[in-house]
């Protein structure tokens, strides 16, 4: 056999995501599973029955369009305006992704050319160096920093090189949960403006701000023409295995990433696009509720690790706390979660496999709290007693 490596060296480390350990771990030992974010309980009931009565009804059972079914892009067009004044023509500047990391990597692979650097905040989603990889470019971390993880907006100049193509801007920030202020979107949008270059933003927590609004970079002035925004229903309806997302942006960057995304997925969850149309249009009452529940249980968590000894980070939007293991006596969070699970039967994710410069986040510990209160109770219980253990 040949002696070069199977894998493509672009993706050279880039193996089973630390979800998938630590999440077969949660399962193998019984814990309370903090890990990934996703619901325990399913969205909303009338949701759930609008894709019931799609699949009935015959609505999404063969393919359906590529760049989406009408009805769909339509709302998602609909969602932009009523929420922040955007207007897109559900024809040309909306393409329906297989949930947002599908939109990522189309993005990645369509607007970016082997060389080309991409900025993005440091700590990473992990699907970003994975897409950003595949395209051959290169990502260039801009790190947010703790306790405030803000960005350094003349860390983010420096950084910027003739082969800077593009800014890849994620708020609300997972895993650290910060929201970026106008003003540091301006910040960023003058940057983009005065240097050419594109940005994708990555915006799937745009409903779970606790702290805060959330401004959409697209709506700043020159940013429309430049700004390739990408969403999904699955953290905001609860449905995070529809995998349901979209693209909005001016036609010639939705005409890019569509040539790229046909030939990914080519299209995905015919039943369920029609299920999303009807969700978006859900009454205001929905969205402030869900917050409303979120900040609940994200303060339920915090004040649980706050006891239990961690050193918390207060997100002001997203499903996750972040939190410092050193008050605990520990320094690696990638051993303490490994081991976290037979000391008290909870799991979570090491922040440090988000960082290119590991020491960054090496003693960083996130958890979810988008679980039912009782979950997060027997959690914060198993966890009260960890510096015994």
């Amino acid at each position: 056999m040949s002696t070069r490596p199977l894998l493509n060296r672009r993706l050279a480390g880039m193996g089973t995501t630390i979800f998938a350990e630590m999440s077969a771990l949660a399962t193998a030992t019984g814990s309370i599973n903090l890990g990934q974010g996703f619901p325990d309980t399913d969205g909303p009931e009338e949701v759930r029955e609008a894709a019931v009565r799609a699949l009935r009804e015959g609505h999404g059972n063969q393919y359906p369009p590529g760049p989406g079914v009408p009805e769909l892009r339509q709302a998602v067009a609909e969602h932009q305006e009523r929420f922040y004044g955007l207007a897109y023509d559900p024809d040309t500047e909306v393409l329906v992704t297989a949930g947002a990391t599908e939109a990522i990597a189309a993005a990645m692979l369509a607007l970016l050319e082997p060389g080309d650097e991409v900025i993005a905040f440091e700590p990473f989603y992990d699907s970003y160096a994975a897409c950003i990889a595949m395209a051959g470019a290169v990502r260039v971390p801009l790190t947010l920093r703790a306790p405030a993880f803000r960005p350094d907006l003349d860390e983010l100049r420096a950084l910027i090189t003739p082969r800077t193509r593009l800014l890849l801007v994620n708020t609300p920030h997972n895993p650290t949960g910060t929201v970026l202020t106008p003003e540091e979107l301006a910040g960023i949008a003058e940057l983009a403006l005065e240097h050419d270059l594109l940005v994708v933003t990555d915006e799937v927590y745009e409903h779970l701000v606790f702290a805060g609004a959330h401004h959409p970079l697209a709506a700043l002035p020159g940013m429309r023409d430049r700004t390739v925004a990408i969403s999904s229903a699955g953290k905001t309806f609860s449905f995070t295995g529809w995998k349901v997302g979209w693209v909005t942006g001016a036609p010639a960057l939705v005409s890019a990433v569509r040539t790229a995304k046909q030939y990914l997925t080519y299209v995905s969850a015919g039943p369920f696009q029609y299920a999303v149309a009807e969700a978006l249009r859900l009454p205001d009452g929905y969205y402030a509720d869900f917050r409303a529940d979120l900040h609940r249980k994200r303060d339920l968590l915090a004040r649980g690790l706050a006891a239990a000894g961690f050193r918390v980070f207060e997100p002001q939007g997203t499903y996750f706390v972040t939190t410092d293991i050193t008050p605990l006596g520990e320094k690696d969070g990638i051993e303490f979660c490994r081991a976290l699970p037979e000391r008290c039967g909870v799991v979570a994710i090491p922040n440090a496999v988000f960082y290119d410069d590991a020491e960054a986040g090496r003693s960083q510990v996130r958890f979810a709290f988008c679980k039912r209160v009782e979950v997060l109770e027997a959690a914060v219980e198993r966890l009260s007693g960890l510096r015994g253990r």
